[in-house]
């Protein structure tokens, strides 16, 4: 099993008090920690608005970041979980993760789904349409990717993008070309789209949707011919490490007083129960992934509510948790 870290940029209410000219090092500050801890890599979240509420706090774009952590770290990888295809054309969304593939010596990983977050398409002036006509431009978007990152040229005429002529210089570095997560697990839909374009998935709140929703992604390889097993199922998770039970607890209280000024209460204590699922010492973290490892998710995206202000456990996840579940 592989694993990869958030670093905070606003969008989970992670950068609370810390003042804007401060921003920036702190998410370098964490983007260092995720690289020399060892994980294979870093990602961020691609919105506009606060979660689990809009609020006037803090949240940095997505590919304004994936540039400048290109620019700044050396070996991680570098991805978004993910990537709203509505936000930006895919032709220029293609072109912008090419050039940032080659600033990166070819450490992107490009995570594209189809949208959710309603708020920030009506704040922004996207149009939301309905999740099916969502879907079908995220299966046009992914095509046009492919194909400008491996074509001199490209024409396309699709229900929801046309293209005539065009051009993607720089190529990406990474050959065939940059890898695909296909982020989502609709099951008539999304997951078709994953079996024919992706290389990654990403799917599952929870170990039984995980298991229901690979078994469903299985079935679409088999109609459309793709090898299920050669493609990486991955989930994330909201992490608490600590090396005692009563300082998880400790940490459990911080992220609810953490987010009190903000999420009613009622809000607050579902978000406790899904800390919970993920908070322990690292032998009981252990315990909690192999089940996931053995149903087949081999690739773990972990977020720490508290890295802005204390990296220890994001460390001692790397250092304890990590290499118990690589073998």
């Amino acid at each position: 099993m592989r694993f990869g870290a958030f670093v905070p940029q606003g969008w989970r209410l992670d950068l609370v008090g810390i003042t804007t000219e401060d921003h920036w090092p702190t998410m370098l500050g964490v983007a260092n920690s995720i690289e020399e801890a060892g994980y294979e890599s870093l990602w961020v979240y691609d919105h506009f608005h606060t979660t689990p509420v809009p609020t006037q706090e803090v949240t940095y774009e997505a590919w304004t970041l994936m540039a400048a952590l290109a620019a700044t770290t050396r070996r991680v990888r570098l991805g978004q979980m993910c990537t709203c295809n509505s936000y930006r054309p895919p032709a220029y969304l293609a072109k912008v993760a090419a050039s940032i593939d080659v600033i990166s010596a070819g450490r992107v990983e490009m995570g594209i789904g189809a949208g959710w977050y309603e708020h920030e398409y009506d704040g922004y002036g996207y149009s939301f349409p309905k999740p099916s006509i969502r879907i079908g431009m995220l299966r046009e978007g992914v095509e046009i990717m492919q194909r400008m990152w491996t074509e001199e040229e490209v024409d396309f005429a699709g229900r929801h993008y046309t293209l005539k002529g065009a051009i993607c210089r720089p190529k990406p570095v990474q050959q065939p070309h940059i890898p695909l997560w296909i982020a989502g697990g609709g099951e008539k839909l999304t997951l078709n789209v994953a079996a024919r374009y992706a290389s990654h998935t990403n799917f599952g709140q929870s170990f039984e949707e995980f298991v229901h929703k690979s078994e469903i992604l299985k079935e679409h390889c088999q109609e459309v011919g793709t090898d299920f097993d050669a493609i990486v199922r991955s989930a994330n998770f909201s992490v608490i490490c600590e090396e005692t039970e009563p300082e998880v607890e400790e940490r459990i209280a911080w992220i609810k007083d953490h987010y009190r000024p903000f999420v009613p209460a009622e809000r607050l204590e579902r978000m406790e129960d899904m800390w919970r699922k993920f908070a322990g010492t690292p032998d009981q973290l252990i315990e909690r992934f192999r089940p996931w490892r053995r149903a087949g998710m081999t690739y773990g995206i972990v977020f720490f509510a508290e890295a802005a202000y204390d990296t220890s456990g994001l460390e001692r996840f790397a250092g304890e948790v990590v290499p118990a579940l690589a073998s």
